[in-house]
């Protein structure tokens, strides 16, 4: 590709491709992405998803090819233990684990399911092993060597998630990780910034710490509570990082976990890394999960939104009209259609200009003089403010059918 920043579904910076700027990422040749929207996505205050929606979100994601789904913790419910083994059986593309605690009968539970590995999980700082659990860190290292122990001998692929690993000091933490792997199994290291604490520069230097450490692969899992999730996801995999979890529009504890769209999409776009998810899987998924949870995203979130191609600015509606035939990636910096989206559509209110009237005339088999197209901007600007918001498709035709009938 002579232009990856230039293509027919996206226009970005080409200073993304300076080799100056690629020299510096170091980027795994395979990164897969690890959906925690059943387990971890849940935590969500409010949010309840019951066994047959936990199976339709499922089978979206294995459509999506999304690798590595995590279906939840069986010890929560006897309805989430069997919305995992159907899962399981639906034989889906993706990889199925499922979430423990660092307790040898979580480990037995999920293997009753029939998952492929496990995500065990243990708290790595000091401060909240005494603080929040009440416990010791020989207590935290004990148990996380008998829970992969047991998970090993289950056959299990055993992910060790540090909880709130972000926190903690850092040479402490890898020396805790360390005898882990050693005295206990681990065929991977999740390193969590659990509270969102984390910059994408602290992110880049633990994982380049742990690379050098353990030859065992390094997920990542971030929070999104200074709104830095997705930076610090892809500073982790440009430092060598192999899986990033995620959760379908960001759904999850406080300020949610890192959302897949933005993920997956970031890398397609910005770094031209295609991790072979189906982007255009997107719109449809988010909004299954908003149907499903009951939550409902800003109009303008990222890639998802409703609104994030209605346009009312009279200037980017010039755009629209100018370029839309030929060069509509002049005024978005991803179509649509890559995401699975609805089109760009002219909103009318405060903000319109000459170029939303005329593009409401054309769509309504209309015409209208110079001066009738200002005195329709004018009434849809005041009727705007009044309203403040937009105008539907009506009110615009009320004020079009009362200046062309005056």
């Amino acid at each position: 590709m002579s232009r990856p920043w230039k293509t027919d579904e996206w226009y970005v910076s080409p200073w993304n491709y300076e080799p100056e700027v690629r020299e510096s990422l170091h980027f795994p040749e395979n990164i897969r992405i690890h959906d925690v929207s059943l387990r971890d996505g849940e935590q969500q205050t409010g949010i309840v998803f019951r066994r047959p929606e936990k199976v339709a979100i499922a089978k979206q994601l294995g459509e999506a090819g999304v690798h590595r789904i995590e279906a939840g913790m069986p010890a929560v419910s006897k309805e989430d233990e069997d919305a995992i083994k159907e899962i399981v059986q639906l034989g889906l593309p993706s990889q199925i684990f499922s979430f423990a605690r660092c307790m040898p009968a979580d480990v037995k539970l999920a293997k009753e399911c029939g998952v492929d590995g496990i995500i065990t999980e243990v708290p790595s700082s000091e401060h909240i092993i005494k603080k929040a659990y009440g416990k010791t860190m020989d207590w935290a290292i004990k148990s996380s060597i008998d829970a992969t122990l047991a998970a090993k001998e289950e056959g299990l692929y055993t992910v060790f998630f540090t909880i709130d690993s972000t926190r903690s000091e850092i040479n402490k933490l890898l020396d805790m990780v360390e005898k882990v792997a050693t005295e206990g199994h681990m065929d991977s290291l999740t390193i969590a910034d659990s509270f969102g604490g984390c910059t994408p520069e602290g992110i880049a230097h633990v994982v380049r710490k742990a690379k050098e450490r353990f030859t065992q692969p390094v997920e990542i899992h971030c929070h999104e509570d200074f709104g830095l999730g997705v930076a610090n996801t892809i500073a982790a995999l440009s430092n060598g990082a192999e899986v990033a979890h995620v959760t379908i529009s960001a759904i999850g504890e406080r300020a949610g976990n890192v959302p897949l769209e933005d993920t997956v999409l970031s890398l397609k776009v910005l770094y031209g890394i295609d991790v072979g998810i189906k982007t255009e899987k997107f719109y449809e998924m988010s909004k299954l999960v908003q149907r499903l949870s009951g939550f409902t995203l800003p109009p303008n979130r990222p890639i998802v939104g409703d609104s994030l191609y209605h346009v009312e600015s009279g200037i980017v509606s010039m755009f629209h009209r100018r370029c839309k035939d030929n060069d509509p990636l002049e005024y978005t910096p991803f179509s649509p259609e890559l995401v699975g989206r609805p089109g760009v559509k002219i909103a009318y209110g405060k903000g319109s200009g000459l170029a939303n009237v005329e593009e409401f005339l054309d769509l309504n088999d209309l015409s209208a003089n110079k001066d009738q197209i200002q005195e329709m901007v004018n009434r849809i600007k005041d009727a705007g403010m009044e309203k403040k918001t937009i105008l539907d498709d009506a009110e615009v035709r009320k004020i079009v059918d009362a200046v062309l009938s005056a």
